[in-house]
């Protein structure tokens, strides 16, 4: 791992072993306290933008406390306990399930205002905003770069390409809006016949026995399982020319596995990819990943600390560079309880062609943006 990487998760495990206490180097400056429960450390951006948000906050006379929750929602809830029991004014909580809306409820019942961050909070009508990036349009994106580089507008149904589909996490309703918008573009090339699906293959995320099947949870151990039992099964006999990853560690796993497989040597199959990791984008640039999309994840930490500060201040929300989602889009608020208030970030497909996007955007440290130039 990455120095500045290392030392952002050695604060971040801090946190996890002392979710009661206050992290050290927490601001002394005036002003309210912003509570910021992060779900995970194991995908480097909750680290960054865990980081972000507390020094955005800080930056503008807040108190500012963080906590990550080790991808263990009862340890959230406690975490967001102790940080109502600090009298934080507001919390920013990217959940790691569902099961977060009890202490959801329980900010609600305190008067504390909640900004759902990256992740819509699910079956709970006590709270009111929410700030992401535009789901749909990230699965679109990923699936058409699959239709551009296996040039399915011009391909033979008598000689389909072959797709393996993986998806996030069945708790996560980020990983429903990235598949459906993925699937959205990919359907019609399958029902044309030029694209065959190898493996499980839900239509659309709302058939969640298939979709269960596919879904990793986000964690690359279950990525490898899944990819390891698909080439030892359905695709022994075949040489798979793409899979759909949700995200670029999901990405990586699959790679790896692949690169088990005497038959992909030197044939690796594309692989879409999500999040802009340092390791990934290598990947990217050697040829060896398709895709990733970039999200950047320092724009939205910043703009979520505007909301807050909007909010907190009486002020109608108004954030540079995010839209309120109006129309068709706030189905992405829709908690099934509520529609919130949802706030939308555009994300950016990056490949060979523009990989300089997020290195522009100064999202990784000097030796990695050298070595990605």
């Amino acid at each position: 791992m990455k120095c500045c990487s290392a030392v952002l998760v050695a604060v971040a495990v801090s946190a996890i072993l002392l979710p009661g206490c206050k992290q050290s180097g927490s601001s002394t400056s005036g002003g309210a306290l912003i509570g910021i429960a992060m779900p995970e450390t194991h995908v480097t951006h909750w680290v960054k933008d865990g980081a972000t948000l507390k020094a955005e906050a800080e930056k503008r006379g807040y108190h500012a406390e963080v906590q990550f929750g080790d991808a263990d929602q009862s340890i959230q809830n406690r975490q967001i306990q102790t940080l109502l029991g600090l009298d934080a004014k507001l919390l920013i909580v990217g959940s790691v399930s569902a099961d977060v809306a009890p202490a959801i409820a329980e900010a609600a019942q305190k008067k504390t205002v909640v900004i759902a961050f990256d992740r819509l909070i699910q079956n709970s009508a006590d709270y009111d905003y929410f700030i992401t990036f535009n789901g749909d349009k990230i699965g679109v994106l990923q699936g058409q770069s699959l239709v551009d580089a296996l040039g399915l507008e011009n391909a033979d149904p008598k000689a389909p390409k072959s797709l393996a589909l993986f998806a996030g996490s069945i708790t996560d309703a980020n990983a429903f809006s990235f598949y459906d918008g993925a699937m959205s573009v990919l359907n019609p090339y399958i029902e044309k016949g030029v694209l065959k699906v190898i493996g499980p293959y839900p239509k659309t995320s709302a058939d969640r026995d298939a979709f269960g099947k596919i879904a990793t949870g986000w964690q690359s151990s279950t990525a490898k399982n899944l990819m390891d039992n698909l080439l030892k099964n359905e695709a022994k006999n075949i040489t798979l020319n793409a899979v759909l990853s949700p995200n670029d560690n999901i990405a990586r796993a699959i790679i790896d596995v692949c690169r088990t497989d005497a038959k992909y040597k030197g044939n690796l199959p594309l692989v879409t990819g999500l999040d802009g990791e340092f390791e990934s984008m290598m990947l990217v640039k050697s040829g060896e990943q398709l895709c990733t999309v970039f999200k950047n994840t320092t724009q939205l930490s910043e703009a979520a600390i505007v909301l807050a500060d909007q909010i907190l201040k009486g002020q109608t929300p108004d954030i540079p560079g995010a839209y309120l989602a109006e129309g068709p889009l706030e189905k992405l608020g829709d908690t099934g309880k509520k529609v919130v208030k949802t706030y939308l970030i555009d994300p950016v497909l990056v490949t060979k062609e523009n990989i300089n996007v997020p290195v522009d955007a100064g999202f990784y440290t000097a030796s990695e943006s050298e070595a990605l130039r």
